[in-house]
Protein backbone atom coordinates (compact mmCIF):
# COMPACT_ATOMS: atom_id res chain seq x y z
CA UNK A 1 0.00 0.00 0.00
CA UNK A 2 1.44 3.16 -1.09
CA UNK A 3 1.70 6.49 0.79
CA UNK A 4 -1.15 7.65 -1.14
CA UNK A 5 -3.38 4.52 -0.30
CA UNK A 6 -2.98 5.01 2.89
CA UNK A 7 -3.60 8.51 2.93
CA UNK A 8 -6.97 7.50 1.85
CA UNK A 9 -7.51 5.25 3.99
CA UNK A 10 -6.87 7.71 7.16
CA UNK A 11 -9.50 10.00 5.50
CA UNK A 12 -12.38 7.12 5.01
CA UNK A 13 -11.76 5.95 8.41
CA UNK A 14 -12.04 10.25 9.92
CA UNK A 15 -15.02 10.23 7.64
CA UNK A 16 -16.74 6.86 9.48
CA UNK A 17 -16.06 8.12 12.72
CA UNK A 18 -17.56 11.89 12.53
CA UNK A 19 -20.22 10.37 10.94
CA UNK A 20 -20.94 7.60 13.58
CA UNK A 21 -20.00 10.76 16.64
CA UNK A 22 -22.79 12.70 15.15
CA UNK A 23 -25.76 10.01 14.93
CA UNK A 24 -25.16 9.52 18.25
CA UNK A 25 -24.11 5.37 17.40
CA UNK A 26 -20.32 5.17 18.13
CA UNK A 27 -19.71 1.69 19.19
CA UNK A 28 -16.74 0.77 21.82
CA UNK A 29 -15.14 -2.70 21.12
CA UNK A 30 -12.98 -4.63 23.97
CA UNK A 31 -10.12 -5.00 21.40
CA UNK A 32 -8.71 -2.10 19.18
CA UNK A 33 -8.44 -2.71 15.40
CA UNK A 34 -4.99 -4.38 14.12
CA UNK A 35 -3.80 -3.63 10.51
CA UNK A 36 -1.75 -6.85 9.17
CA UNK A 37 -0.11 -4.68 6.52
CA UNK A 38 1.14 -2.19 8.51
CA UNK A 39 5.17 -1.69 8.11
CA UNK A 40 5.46 -3.67 5.25
CA UNK A 41 7.13 -1.70 2.95
CA UNK A 42 9.58 1.30 3.87
CA UNK A 43 7.48 3.63 2.20
CA UNK A 44 4.86 5.67 4.12
CA UNK A 45 6.06 4.64 8.10
CA UNK A 46 4.78 8.29 8.78
CA UNK A 47 1.01 7.78 7.50
CA UNK A 48 1.25 4.61 9.61
CA UNK A 49 2.29 6.18 12.35
CA UNK A 50 -0.19 8.82 12.43
CA UNK A 51 -2.95 6.54 11.33
CA UNK A 52 -2.21 4.46 14.27
CA UNK A 53 -1.86 7.55 16.80
CA UNK A 54 -5.13 8.58 15.22
CA UNK A 55 -7.35 5.55 15.90
CA UNK A 56 -5.70 5.49 19.51
CA UNK A 57 -6.95 8.62 20.60
CA UNK A 58 -10.71 8.00 19.41
CA UNK A 59 -10.93 5.17 20.44
CA UNK A 60 -12.89 3.92 23.59
CA UNK A 61 -12.33 1.66 26.41
CA UNK A 62 -11.37 -1.62 25.97
CA UNK A 63 -9.48 -4.57 27.94
CA UNK A 64 -6.00 -5.92 27.93
CA UNK A 65 -6.84 -9.21 26.10
CA UNK A 66 -3.36 -10.49 27.58
CA UNK A 67 -4.63 -11.00 31.26
CA UNK A 68 -5.98 -14.87 32.58
CA UNK A 69 -9.40 -14.93 33.07
CA UNK A 70 -9.70 -18.41 34.81
CA UNK A 71 -8.30 -18.07 38.38
CA UNK A 72 -7.51 -20.77 40.86
CA UNK A 73 -6.92 -20.01 44.90
CA UNK A 74 -6.45 -21.49 48.38
CA UNK A 75 -9.40 -21.67 50.21
CA UNK A 76 -8.33 -19.12 53.33
CA UNK A 77 -5.71 -17.79 50.77
CA UNK A 78 -6.23 -14.22 48.96
CA UNK A 79 -7.50 -14.44 45.78
CA UNK A 80 -7.12 -11.45 43.37
CA UNK A 81 -8.92 -10.86 40.12
CA UNK A 82 -7.38 -8.58 37.77
CA UNK A 83 -8.77 -6.23 34.73
CA UNK A 84 -6.85 -4.33 32.92
CA UNK A 85 -8.39 -1.18 30.86
CA UNK A 86 -7.00 0.83 28.29
CA UNK A 87 -8.21 4.25 27.40
CA UNK A 88 -10.84 4.06 30.52
CA UNK A 89 -10.90 7.82 30.48
CA UNK A 90 -13.65 9.07 33.42
CA UNK A 91 -15.90 5.94 33.46
CA UNK A 92 -16.33 4.01 36.19
CA UNK A 93 -16.00 0.30 36.81
CA UNK A 94 -17.85 -2.20 38.47
CA UNK A 95 -17.43 -6.15 40.01
CA UNK A 96 -20.66 -7.76 39.14
CA UNK A 97 -20.82 -11.55 40.73
CA UNK A 98 -22.95 -13.45 38.12
CA UNK A 99 -24.25 -16.19 40.69
CA UNK A 100 -27.15 -13.83 42.13
CA UNK A 101 -26.32 -10.54 39.42
CA UNK A 102 -24.93 -9.09 43.17
CA UNK A 103 -22.78 -5.58 42.49
CA UNK A 104 -19.21 -5.55 44.80
CA UNK A 105 -17.73 -2.62 43.79
CA UNK A 106 -18.20 0.62 41.96
CA UNK A 107 -14.47 1.98 41.21
CA UNK A 108 -12.68 2.02 44.99
CA UNK A 109 -15.92 1.45 46.80
CA UNK A 110 -17.56 -1.61 48.43
CA UNK A 111 -21.33 -2.12 47.50
CA UNK A 112 -21.97 -5.48 49.30
CA UNK A 113 -21.65 -6.10 52.84
CA UNK A 114 -19.13 -8.37 52.55
CA UNK A 115 -15.94 -6.44 53.34
CA UNK A 116 -14.25 -9.62 51.93
CA UNK A 117 -14.14 -8.17 48.53
CA UNK A 118 -12.54 -4.86 48.08
CA UNK A 119 -11.50 -3.23 44.67
CA UNK A 120 -7.63 -2.25 44.11
CA UNK A 121 -6.60 0.58 41.61
CA UNK A 122 -3.64 2.76 41.60
CA UNK A 123 -4.38 6.07 39.75
CA UNK A 124 -1.08 5.37 37.86
CA UNK A 125 -2.10 2.08 36.79
CA UNK A 126 -4.94 0.47 34.53
CA UNK A 127 -5.51 -2.48 36.58
CA UNK A 128 -9.09 -2.66 38.68
CA UNK A 129 -8.26 -5.39 40.81
CA UNK A 130 -11.04 -7.43 42.67
CA UNK A 131 -9.36 -8.65 46.03
CA UNK A 132 -11.21 -11.27 48.09
CA UNK A 133 -9.87 -12.40 51.40
CA UNK A 134 -10.38 -15.56 52.82
CA UNK A 135 -12.10 -17.11 50.00
CA UNK A 136 -14.47 -20.33 50.23
CA UNK A 137 -15.67 -22.76 47.88
CA UNK A 138 -19.03 -20.74 47.83
CA UNK A 139 -16.80 -18.16 46.16
CA UNK A 140 -16.08 -19.73 43.15
CA UNK A 141 -17.73 -18.62 39.74
CA UNK A 142 -18.05 -16.26 37.35
CA UNK A 143 -17.22 -12.10 38.19
CA UNK A 144 -17.54 -9.73 35.72
CA UNK A 145 -15.39 -6.59 35.31
CA UNK A 146 -17.74 -3.87 33.44
CA UNK A 147 -17.10 -0.26 32.33
CA UNK A 148 -19.84 2.21 32.23
CA UNK A 149 -19.89 2.89 28.44
CA UNK A 150 -23.19 3.18 26.65
CA UNK A 151 -23.91 0.64 26.17
CA UNK A 152 -21.79 -0.97 28.77
CA UNK A 153 -18.73 -3.37 28.03
CA UNK A 154 -17.70 -5.90 30.45
CA UNK A 155 -15.05 -9.12 30.85
CA UNK A 156 -15.98 -11.87 32.50
CA UNK A 157 -13.38 -14.26 34.78
CA UNK A 158 -13.47 -17.80 36.56
CA UNK A 159 -12.92 -18.06 39.97
CA UNK A 160 -11.98 -21.36 41.36
CA UNK A 161 -11.65 -22.04 45.06
CA UNK A 162 -9.84 -24.98 45.66
CA UNK A 163 -8.32 -26.95 48.67
CA UNK A 164 -5.50 -29.21 48.37
CA UNK A 165 -6.27 -33.08 49.71
CA UNK A 166 -3.42 -34.96 51.18
CA UNK A 167 -3.44 -38.27 51.88
CA UNK A 168 -0.96 -41.52 53.15
CA UNK A 169 -1.50 -44.81 51.11
CA UNK A 170 -2.25 -47.36 53.74
CA UNK A 171 -3.62 -45.03 56.22
CA UNK A 172 -4.98 -44.76 58.90
CA UNK A 173 -3.12 -47.78 60.40
CA UNK A 174 -0.08 -49.73 58.45
CA UNK A 175 1.39 -52.91 59.84
CA UNK A 176 4.90 -54.38 58.51
CA UNK A 177 7.08 -56.80 59.81
CA UNK A 178 10.46 -56.33 61.30
CA UNK A 179 13.06 -56.30 59.02
CA UNK A 180 10.89 -55.38 55.73
CA UNK A 181 11.02 -51.86 53.90
CA UNK A 182 8.62 -48.99 55.03
CA UNK A 183 7.45 -47.16 52.41
CA UNK A 184 5.18 -44.56 53.14
CA UNK A 185 3.72 -42.73 50.30
CA UNK A 186 2.17 -39.01 50.44
CA UNK A 187 -0.29 -38.05 48.12
CA UNK A 188 -0.85 -34.15 47.19
CA UNK A 189 -3.91 -33.27 44.62
CA UNK A 190 -5.94 -30.18 43.97
CA UNK A 191 -2.98 -27.69 44.88
CA UNK A 192 -2.91 -24.81 42.07
CA UNK A 193 0.51 -25.00 42.35
CA UNK A 194 3.28 -28.17 43.53
CA UNK A 195 3.86 -27.22 47.74
CA UNK A 196 7.59 -25.83 47.95
CA UNK A 197 8.37 -28.33 50.90
CA UNK A 198 7.18 -31.66 52.54
CA UNK A 199 7.93 -31.99 55.76
CA UNK A 200 8.03 -35.60 57.42
CA UNK A 201 7.83 -36.08 61.21
CA UNK A 202 7.71 -39.34 63.50
CA UNK A 203 5.90 -39.06 66.52
CA UNK A 204 6.08 -35.39 66.10
CA UNK A 205 9.63 -34.68 65.60
CA UNK A 206 10.96 -33.69 62.10
CA UNK A 207 12.92 -36.92 60.36
CA UNK A 208 16.77 -36.77 60.37
CA UNK A 209 17.76 -38.27 57.09
CA UNK A 210 20.80 -38.46 58.34
CA UNK A 211 21.06 -39.57 61.47
CA UNK A 212 22.99 -42.33 62.79
CA UNK A 213 19.95 -45.01 62.32
CA UNK A 214 20.70 -44.87 58.21
CA UNK A 215 18.35 -46.42 55.47
CA UNK A 216 15.69 -43.24 55.91
CA UNK A 217 15.74 -41.38 52.81
CA UNK A 218 12.60 -39.44 51.26
CA UNK A 219 11.82 -38.88 47.14
CA UNK A 220 9.22 -36.29 46.24
CA UNK A 221 7.87 -36.18 43.05
CA UNK A 222 6.29 -32.77 42.17
CA UNK A 223 3.32 -32.17 38.99
CA UNK A 224 -0.16 -31.35 38.94
CA UNK A 225 -0.18 -35.10 41.89
CA UNK A 226 2.53 -34.28 44.00
CA UNK A 227 3.55 -37.53 45.61
CA UNK A 228 6.77 -38.10 48.24
CA UNK A 229 7.95 -41.29 49.18
CA UNK A 230 9.38 -41.87 52.83
CA UNK A 231 11.92 -44.93 52.68
CA UNK A 232 12.50 -46.54 55.93
CA UNK A 233 15.06 -49.86 55.55
CA UNK A 234 15.63 -52.92 57.88
CA UNK A 235 12.55 -51.73 59.88
CA UNK A 236 12.34 -52.54 63.59
CA UNK A 237 10.43 -51.73 66.92
CA UNK A 238 11.72 -48.32 67.71
CA UNK A 239 10.17 -47.29 64.09
CA UNK A 240 6.36 -47.64 65.29
CA UNK A 241 4.39 -44.49 65.93
CA UNK A 242 3.03 -41.97 64.33
CA UNK A 243 3.94 -40.57 60.84
CA UNK A 244 2.79 -37.02 59.93
CA UNK A 245 2.91 -35.34 56.24
CA UNK A 246 3.20 -32.01 55.95
CA UNK A 247 2.91 -30.17 52.42
CA UNK A 248 3.46 -26.47 52.82
CA UNK A 249 0.46 -25.55 50.87
CA UNK A 250 -2.49 -28.17 52.39
CA UNK A 251 -3.48 -29.91 55.05
CA UNK A 252 -1.00 -32.33 56.56
CA UNK A 253 -2.65 -36.08 57.19
CA UNK A 254 -1.29 -38.75 59.45
CA UNK A 255 -0.55 -42.14 59.98
CA UNK A 256 0.31 -45.01 62.48
CA UNK A 257 2.96 -47.49 61.86
CA UNK A 258 2.77 -50.98 63.35
CA UNK A 259 6.07 -52.85 63.05
CA UNK A 260 5.43 -56.59 64.26
CA UNK A 261 7.92 -58.98 66.11
CA UNK A 262 6.57 -62.27 65.29
CA UNK A 263 3.54 -63.73 63.11
CA UNK A 264 0.00 -62.06 63.16
CA UNK A 265 -1.08 -63.09 59.62
CA UNK A 266 -4.54 -60.82 59.52
CA UNK A 267 -2.11 -57.74 60.84
CA UNK A 268 0.67 -58.87 58.11
CA UNK A 269 -1.50 -59.66 55.19
CA UNK A 270 -3.18 -56.08 55.62
CA UNK A 271 0.19 -54.23 55.94
CA UNK A 272 1.10 -56.41 52.36
CA UNK A 273 -2.33 -55.69 50.86
CA UNK A 274 -1.92 -51.70 51.79
CA UNK A 275 1.52 -51.36 51.26
CA UNK A 276 1.70 -52.32 47.77
CA UNK A 277 -0.85 -50.39 45.84
CA UNK A 278 2.04 -49.03 43.61
CA UNK A 279 4.18 -52.30 43.46
CA UNK A 280 6.20 -50.59 40.77
CA UNK A 281 6.73 -47.67 42.24
CA UNK A 282 7.89 -49.98 45.51
CA UNK A 283 10.21 -51.77 43.48
CA UNK A 284 12.19 -49.24 42.01
CA UNK A 285 12.64 -47.18 44.91
CA UNK A 286 14.09 -50.28 47.12
CA UNK A 287 16.77 -50.70 44.21
CA UNK A 288 17.98 -47.25 44.49
CA UNK A 289 17.52 -47.62 48.19
CA UNK A 290 20.08 -50.95 47.90
CA UNK A 291 22.23 -48.63 45.44
CA UNK A 292 22.34 -46.01 47.70
CA UNK A 293 23.38 -47.68 50.91
CA UNK A 294 26.16 -50.11 49.06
Amino acid sequence: MNAVAKMQKVLAILMIIIKSQSSGNYVYTEEPPVYHDQQQHHGGEHVEEIEENFVQMNHGPYFEPSVSKNVTALVEKTAYLNCKIKNLGNRTVSWIRHRDLHLLTINRSTYTSDQRFQSIHNPHSEDWILRISFPQHRDSGTYECQVSTTPPIGITMHLQVVEPITTIVGGPDLYINTGSTLNLTCVVRHSPEPPPHIFWTHDNVEINYDSPRGGVSVITEKGDVTTSYLLIQRARAPDSGKYTCSPSNANPRTVVVHVLNGEQPAAIQMGVKLSTKHPIYLVMLSVIMVIVSC
